[in-house]
C-alpha cells in the first residue's frame, strides 16, 4: 500500500504501533505496544515506500493520574520507536496524547502536558533521536470534556503555545496537532489563535482525524447520491484548517462551504 501511494505522488507513512495496553501495577493507566520486531518491519516498509510513520501514546487524567512510571514508560517506548525509525531512513511522528475526556480543569491538563512533553524529549535526546527528523504530534492544552468551566479560544492558544516554548526545542520543526474529540470548527479556532500570536520557533499545523472527517461523514450519510456533497465539506473544512495554520482563518469562513 505505501509504494501503491508512492506511485501516484501521496507522501505514505504508516502506523507502526499495536495500540495501548494495561500497564502492569499501574491500574487505569496504558503502555503503547509494538517495540518487538520494529526494526524488521520499519525495513519492510520502507522498503515498500513508507517515508513516515506514528506511534501514539495515550495518558490518561483522573484521580491521582496520570503516575510517573506511566509517562515514564510511555516516553521511553516513544523514543525507542523514533529512533528505530530514524535508523531505518523513515520519519517519526510522536504522538504523546493527554487525553480530554475527563473533568479536569484547563490548568491541570497544561501540568500534565507539561510532565510529558518534558518526559518524552529527555527519552529523546538520551536515545540519540535527531530532533531535526521528527514530527510531534501533541494534544492541545484544554479543559477536560466533563470539566464545567471550558476554557475559551484564546485561553487554549496561550497555554499551549506556552507550554510549548517551555517543553519542546526549537530544533523541532514541526508540531501537527491532533484534535482529540474537538468539534471540526473548534479546532479549527484553536489552531488558528495559536498561529496569530506569532513568532513560534515551529510550524504549528493539523493532523486532525475526526475534525475533519465529521463534516464529511454527516454530508455523506452513506447515501451514493451524496458523495460530491462529503468531497466538498471535506475540501471545504481542509482549506479552513490551511489557513489556520497561517493564522488567515476566519469564523465568517464557516459559512462559504
Amino acid at each position: 500500500f505505501p509504494k501503491f501511494l508512492a506511485d501516484r505522488g501521496i507522501v505514505p507513512g504508516i502506523k507502526v504501533d499495536k495500540g495501548a495496553k494495561p500497564l502492569a501495577g499501574a491500574e487505569g493507566e496504558t503502555v503503547t505496544e509494538g517495540l518487538d520486531g520494529l526494526r524488521e518491519r520499519l525495513t519492510a516498509y520502507r522498503d515498500a515506500g513508507a517515508l513516515f510513520a506514528k506511534w501514539r501514546a495515550v495518558i490518561t487524567i483522573a484521580d491521582g493520574l496520570p503516575s510517573e512510571y506511566a509517562i515514564a514508560t510511555n516516553a521511553h517506548a516513544l523514543a525507542r520507536y523514533a529512533a528505530l525509525c530514524q535508523e531505518a531512513g523513515i520519519t517519526p511522528i510522536v504522538e504523546p496524547e493527554v487525553l480530554m475526556d475527563g473533568a479536569n480543569t484547563i490548568e491541570v491538563c497544561e501540568d500534565v502536558t507539561r510532565r510529558v512533553l518534558d518526559a518524552t524529549f529527555d527519552q529523546l535526546r538520551l536515545q540519540r533521536v535527531l530532533l531535526e527528523g521528527m514530527v510531534l504530534k501533541p494534544n492541545m492544552v484544554i479543559s477536560g470534556k466533563e470539566c464545567p468551566q471550558q476554557a475559551d479560544v484564546t485561553a487554549v492558544a496561550e497555554a499551549t503555545v506556552r507550554t510549548l516554548r517551555r517543553c519542546v526545542p526549537s530544533a523541532v520543526p514541526g508540531i501537527a496537532f491532533l484534535s482529540g474529540g474537538q468539534s471540526d470548527a473548534l479546532a479549527t479556532q484553536h489552531l488558528d489563535a495559536m498561529n496569530k500570536l506569532g513568532s513560534a520557533p515551529w510550524a504549528l499545523t493539523f493532523s486532525y482525524g475526526r475534525a475533519l472527517q465529521a463534516p464529511a461523514l454527516k454530508a455523506w450519510g452513506g447515501k451514493s447520491g451524496q458523495v460530491e456533497a462529503a468531497q466538498k465539506a471535506f475540501f471545504h473544512r481542509a482549506k479552513l484548517n490551511g489557513l489556520a495554520a497561517t493564522g488567515r482563518y476566519s469564523e465568517a469562513m464557516e459559512e462559504a462551504a
